[in-house]
């Protein structure tokens, strides 16, 4: 079940009025209603992996429990590596087994070894990648006392399973959403209005400009050979606004949808492509995967302790796991290693943090440093985004090669150019409205509070009928394969 379908505009309603129209004394009804809905949810993807999330939450939840009442350090760390990797060995299975054989079986063949391994041929568990790092987020902060662990098995798997989180995050914190579910919730006016307005924006970068963007971009990546290289600076740029506009689309739909049910998700994006640098860049980006990898990967590494030289190797590290996070393909290791290269001065200088706050705070105009600044910060980032996209690294390199061909100053042209115009508009529109609304949460969220009553609902029904106008392909979110 997609977010921008219609299966999900009637599923979400039944559940908001079921959820509050059992209101009770108490939260567990609340709750039962949301796990029923939850793998309800998942298993309109697909109902035989249902089996592997239920395993993952009864692993976690005994594990949890485990530890807790081990009576001394070497029990705990005995069942905390027995929830790890029994996590790591179902996702290295079902979404690395493949990439691992392929790969020994290229290496094997340069060196004149011909073997031919079984392959697996399995299709990847939807969210697979998240409810696993959720599970482990869970055990890990048991094992460090940072939590308890939840003794009600409905509450604990309402926080794995969370509907709107569960098939592509944000990966959630039990620190964070666990206390939200073992207490009741009541109705909130307030949130909820702001929750439909996220779930709004969210439809809008998704429909509007990731699914056009993808048009295009497509077109232009499989058939780079085809086109001159101003093109395919065009289709890096497609890319760069689709990828952008379909995972903070999504995030804002999946956080927008748990506050219509009195609960709040952490923030995935903070307008990353407002940033002055690339250490800002990954503090604003996919903010749920690189805190997780800070606080349970980097830090415990030793971090930025130790010397530059281990805190440069931790660094390339976290990137490379990130990047094989998203994929089992090289070009996604590659991807990794190339924003591991572009952080890499900032720890040499020292200038990782200079850009903590959000650009020109207070202001309505960058100076132009800082726009020079994003605009750098932004063609660096959408170059790197050329690995990711690629099929495999030939083709990324390929791509590449042809676009800083001297064709790279020809006016571009390829079969659908004349339809870009309208997606190029609303690329704009998109930049200035998140532009204004920087300083929140989302962009929308204060956008008309001031103007009479008549004009913000008309800004709503616009967006709307362009949601409408521009709908119907209904295109999967690119990171449900992750």
């Amino acid at each position: 079940m997609l977010f921008n379908t219609l299966e999900y505009l009637l599923f979400l309603p039944i559940v908001f009025l079921l959820y509050w129209g059992f209101n009770r004394k108490d939260c567990k009804l609340q709750n039962l209603i949301l796990i029923i809905a939850s793998y309800f949810f998942y298993a309109c993807w697909d109902w035989r992996f249902m089996f592997l999330l239920i395993f993952s939450t009864l692993l976690d939840y005994f594990s949890g429990i485990k530890i807790h009442q081990a009576e001394n350090t070497s029990e705990k760390k005995r069942w905390l590596w027995l929830s790890i990797l029994i996590n790591l060995g179902f996702l290295g299975v079902f979404k690395y087994y493949n990439f691992f054989i392929t790969s020994l079986t290229d290496g094997l063949s340069i060196i004149g070894i011909q073997e031919n391994f079984v392959l697996l041929n399995i299709i990847l568990p939807v969210g697979i990648s998240f409810y696993t790092f959720h599970g482990l987020s869970y055990i890990i902060d048991i094992y460090y006392g940072r939590i308890k662990p939840e003794m009600n098995f409905v509450n604990y798997s309402v926080f794995v399973s969370f509907f709107p989180l569960l098939v592509a995050g944000p990966i959630e914190r039990a620190t964070h959403l666990l206390p939200q579910i073992s207490r009741k919730r009541t109705f909130n006016y307030t949130m909820a209005s702001d929750g439909l307005k996220q779930i709004l924006w969210g439809l809008f970068k998704k429909i509007v400009i990731a699914d056009n963007c993808a048009e295009f971009a497509n077109t232009i990546f499989n058939n780079h050979s085809n086109y001159a290289g101003s093109v395919l600076v065009l289709g890096a740029i497609f890319f760069t606004f689709q990828i952008y506009c379909d995972f903070s689309g999504y995030s804002d739909i999946a956080i927008g949808s748990a506050k219509l049910l009195g609960i709040n998700l952490i923030r995935n994006f903070a307008y990353p492509y407002f940033s002055r640098d690339i250490a800002e860049f990954w503090r604003r980006w996919h903010i749920s995967l690189s805190s997780w990898f800070k606080d349970y990967v980097y830090i415990p590494l030793g971090g930025s302790k130790g010397g530059i030289w281990n805190n440069i190797r931790n660094i390339l590290i976290i990137f490379l796991i990130s990047g094989f996070w998203h994929g089992a393909n090289w070009t996604f290791i590659f991807w990794g290693l190339v924003n591991a290269i572009y952080i890499l001065p900032s720890i040499f200088f020292n200038t990782n943090r200079n850009n903590l706050e959000i650009v020109a705070a207070g202001r309505k105009i960058p100076t132009l440093k800082e726009l020079m600044s994003i605009i750098q910060t932004f063609s660096l980032t959408a170059f790197a985004w050329i690995f990711f996209r690629a099929e495999n690294l030939k083709h990324a390199f390929d791509y590449i090669s042809k676009m800083f061909s001297f064709s790279l100053f020809s006016l571009p042209y390829y079969p659908g150019i004349g339809k870009t115009p309208s997606t190029i508009f609303m690329i704009v529109v998109l930049i200035i409205i998140e532009w204004i609304g920087r300083e929140q949460q989302f962009a929308i969220e204060d956008l008309g509070r001031s103007w009479k009553r008549i004009y913000r609902y008309l800004f709503y029904y616009i967006l709307i009928l362009v949601i409408l106008y521009f709908g119907g392909k209904e295109q999967e979110f690119i990171y449900f394969q992750f």
